[in-house]
């Protein structure tokens, strides 16, 4: 009967959207956004009903590109300047008062793709319901000669953002953690992973980089599928074992990957069945092709059109009683593991006035947003009692050097582990005798920077610095530490990184006592748009964040394998943290499990887990959690000198000129002598 009275639902809306593609209602400037949205709908339901009559299995493959294109070429850069999806269209055709909003408004009609491609016909009908309700404000006004305001069109998107957040959360953590009905899984174990049509069953946008991905895993010999699956699986079930948690608690795992990367998730969602898991894959757990990278940034923060504080505490009520649904699979869901994609061409955003920002009011709200969701999902996804692994690998738009890279990745991915672990081991013995350290840049490179580091009780027992090797974070090459904030002053600076996407230039951050006291980068023509930029996305609207680790990265032979194929601007921070020393901002990397004991394996307790953010979990925990963590990479080759400094004052050189000369490090030269 449900089911019934949504496709009624359906029908009339559907109907009402043809006669607005058509329809006059005496004002040009409104018609023409109406009769554009109104015909992307239709084309939706087209789209919808290809779908229902089997179009995605027997269609060619010129067919599927065809209609994939059609749904995103609106937003493509060639297309995008006449876009009311780009805000400063939007505001330019139908002004200041209005443009955002309708903007917003097209934006989320785009998002019913989705929907459409996953058969959420309750979403699609309120979505487009939504549509018809403002269409009709507006004519409605029209014909009384008087045009609604901004606000109250911001008001019916307000409340339909309220009134449909149940719906969106109940949604959001089912796909999290209940493996039943998983729509991405199906594809994965059902399709035939050799034609690459099934890519198109997805409803992103499928590029070139996709198909040419899905065609070179297709070529690649079935033990070398199983070699990229079986790190990844191998390292999440490791994670869990060399941390003491007990995985056979566990029930589920949330796949993350990239499109063309199925053959590999097919292995591994085997593999994960064998360790008593099924996978959950969420919408948003698979990343697709990017039809415009300036349209994904300029709606960044659309949640500020209507961001107040009634609205975040319906976000967090609704997403607490959607985990008590679920409370049961929640509390068996053992975490993520993430397969990340790098290589994909360079991003330079502009920034543009028309876009929707955060007022200063909203950025505060905002972080306590994020304080709070993240607690709710603690409650019910207990942090000491899950984990995760990462690996990443290359895609086809990098360039003539794809293959290779890619067949170099997998073996940077598969390194010697005890090679790296017992130089590690040689490291961290200097680091525990240290009182602090002392890493200073060379050539363009300004930094100039004192790390405090914990002090040892029972040095026979403790250390200071984890060995990590090839487990949750793949591959190989690091150890690192929560430094003590106190005492650590300084100045971070390189001159060029691709932190989450974005790329800075000339980065630098001064920490005083452990805390960010300034920031920079020049990136654009102002000051105050460089700083706001760094703000956003590295302190994420914080006003300052603590350094949560400080770690050296041992991995020189991905460094010089990055050298050598003119790649190292694009690797992804997995690899990139691993070819240099590198600091963190925001949370330790023992977030929210300070309190559980975690051992090197010579058998010595790290104990510096914590720092004195963190500790305000004991007394005010919603100040002692920032919800994230970035890590800056010095490359060695700005790195003039790394250096332990004892409390009497001598001094351990780990690495000078950008090569590793303490004692029993030698190793680690190799790779730039080959």
């Amino acid at each position: 009967m449900e089911d019934l009275v949504l496709q009624e639902r359906y029908d009339l809306v559907m109907g009402r959207i043809a006669e607005i593609a058509v329809e006059k209602i005496g004002n040009e400037t409104f018609e023409e956004y109406f009769e554009r949205v109104a015909k992307f709908l239709l084309l939706l339901d087209e789209t919808g009903k290809f779908i229902q009559a089997g179009g995605l299995k027997t269609a060619p493959i010129e067919e599927l590109k065809e209609r994939n294109t059609a749904l995103y070429a609106d937003v493509f850069p060639e297309n995008y300047e006449d876009s009311y999806a780009n805000p400063a269209v939007a505001v330019k055709k139908l002004g200041d008062e209005y443009g955002r909003e309708f903007s917003w408004l097209y934006v989320k009609m785009r998002s019913l793709i989705a929907d459409i491609y996953r058969g959420s016909l309750e979403d699609v009908v309120a979505g487009m319901e939504l549509f018809v309700e403002v269409y009709g404000t507006v004519a409605y006004g029209i014909s009384e000669g008087k045009l609604p305001t901004g606000k109250e069109i911001r008001d019916i998107l307000y409340w339909f953002s309220s009134d449909y957040a149940d719906r969106n959360a109940e949604t959001r953590v089912r796909e999290m953690v209940c493996p039943d009905e998983c729509f991405e899984a199906d594809i994965i174990m059902n399709s035939d992973l050799f034609d690459i049509r099934y890519l198109f069953a997805y409803g992103d946008y499928v590029s070139e980089n996709e198909i040419e991905t899905a065609k070179y895993l297709a070529s690649l010999p079935e033990e070398t599928i199983h070699t990229m699956a079986d790190t990844y699986t191998e390292g999440f079930r490791i994670g869990f074992e060399v941390t003491g948690k007990d995985l056979s608690k566990k029930k589920t795992v949330n796949l993350r990957y990239a499109l063309g990367f199925e053959r590999m998730m097919k292995r591994a969602i085997e593999n994960f069945a064998k360790l008593g898991l099924k996978v959950v894959i969420g919408r948003n757990s698979v990343s697709g092709g990017a039809a415009n990278r300036q349209y994904q940034y300029d709606h960044k923060d659309d949640i500020a059109l209507f961001l107040d504080k009634n609205y975040m505490n319906r976000r967090i009520d609704v997403l607490k009683t959607a985990f008590e649904q679920y409370k049961e699979d929640a509390n068996g869901h053992a975490g993520p593991a993430v397969q990340e994609t790098f290589g994909e061409a360079d991003f330079d955003p502009v920034n543009k006035p028309e876009n929707i920002r955060f007022t200063e009011e909203q950025n505060k709200l905002w972080v306590e947003f994020l304080t709070k969701n993240g607690a709710v999902m603690r409650e019910y996804i207990i942090p000491e009692e899950r984990s995760f692994t990462i690996i990443a690998f290359p895609v086809p738009e990098i360039g003539p050097v794809f293959k290779e890279l890619f067949d170099e990745t997998i073996r940077l991915n598969t390194l010697d582990y005890m090679l790296y672990r017992n130089v590690q081991q040689t490291i961290i013995d200097a680091l525990d005798t240290a009182d602090y350290c002392e890493i200073k840049g060379m050539g363009d490179n300004r930094t100039d920077l004192k790390v405090n580091l914990w002090k040892l009780q029972d040095p026979a027992k403790e250390t200071i610095f984890e060995n990590c090797v090839a487990d949750v974070n793949i591959p190989v090459g690091e150890v690192f530490t929560s430094p003590v904030l106190e005492g650590t002053n300084g100045v971070l600076h390189v001159t060029k990184v691709f932190l989450n996407g974005l790329e800075y230039r000339d980065l630098s951050v001064t920490f005083k006592d452990g805390m960010i006291a300034d920031y920079n980068c020049s990136n654009f023509d102002t000051e105050e748009e460089n700083k706001a930029f760094v703000k956003e996305n590295i302190l994420f609207r914080h006003d300052t964040l603590p350094i949560g680790e400080f770690a050296i990265g041992t991995n020189t032979t991905a460094y010089v394998m990055a050298r050598r194929l003119g790649v190292e601007a694009k690797l992804p921070i997995l690899i990139a943290e691993k070819t240099g020393p590198h600091f963190a901002v925001g949370d330790t990397c023992y977030s929210h499990t300070e309190d559980v004991k975690v051992y090197n394996p010579d058998g010595k307790e790290i104990v510096a887990r914590d720092n004195s953010v963190s500790l305000l979990r004991k007394t005010d925990p919603s100040k002692a959690y920032l919800n994230c963590h970035t890590d800056i990479t010095i490359p060695y080759d700005e790195l003039g000198e790394l250096t332990a400094v004892r409390k009497d004052g001598s001094r351990v050189v780990i690495i000078q000129n950008g090569r590793f000369v303490l004692p029993g490090t030698e190793p680690l030269n190799e790779a730039f002598e080959n």
